[in-house]
């Protein structure tokens, strides 16, 4: 009896094994919170991308609210998002991007041909910032508020049908 029951050890330690895989898998990314949420954006001592002269910190986030939209030219997502950002700023959206793990010439090549949305981009080459944000990859987007504290965090592309249901009100909500 007792040899039996070493026999279906290994089953046993197989099956508990497979539950917890299939239930990380089933976890969707996107769905997650931000440890940031309500929080001051971090701190940070950055170069403009169009400017390596420029220094930019986090004093250019208060005032106002703001998107800041984590993007890299590596990133065919960033690519699918562009128009949205594009329609955002038309519509009176403030937004800074984050080129994040790029060069400054792929990046400046990216925004030259699919459009600059951007009042003005931070160029994060180690990607310090986005480690700070908790960023996983781009795109990643983050409403701060007119004091410099993070309201809302989308993560993955902003579709068409998320500037109407998602962004804007959001934005909506946060204006003085």
């Amino acid at each position: 009896m007792t040899r039996r029951l070493l026999l279906l050890l290994p089953l046993a330690g197989f099956l508990v094994l497979a539950v917890f895989l299939y239930r990380g898998l089933s976890i969707d990314p996107a769905e997650r919170d931000s440890a940031l949420m309500a929080e001051p954006f971090p701190a940070f001592t950055l170069t403009a991308l169009s400017d390596p002269e420029r220094t930019l910190d986090e004093s250019l986030l208060k005032g106002r609210v703001t998107l800041v939209n984590v993007w890299g030219e590596w990133c065919p997502t960033c690519k699918q998002e562009m128009p949205q950002l594009l329609e955002l700023a038309d519509r009176g959206v403030r937004l800074v991007g984050v080129d994040y793990k790029d060069t400054r010439e792929k990046g400046r090549e990216f925004l030259s041909e699919f459009g600059n949305p951007f009042e003005v981009n931070l160029f994060d080459p180690e990607g310090s910032l986005g480690f700070d944000l908790g960023v996983y990859g781009a795109p990643e987007t983050f409403l701060v508020d007119a004091e410099g504290v993070i309201r809302y965090h989308h993560t993955g592309y902003i579709t068409p049908q998320d500037v109407e249901r998602v962004i804007l009100p959001e934005v909506a909500t946060w204006q003085d």
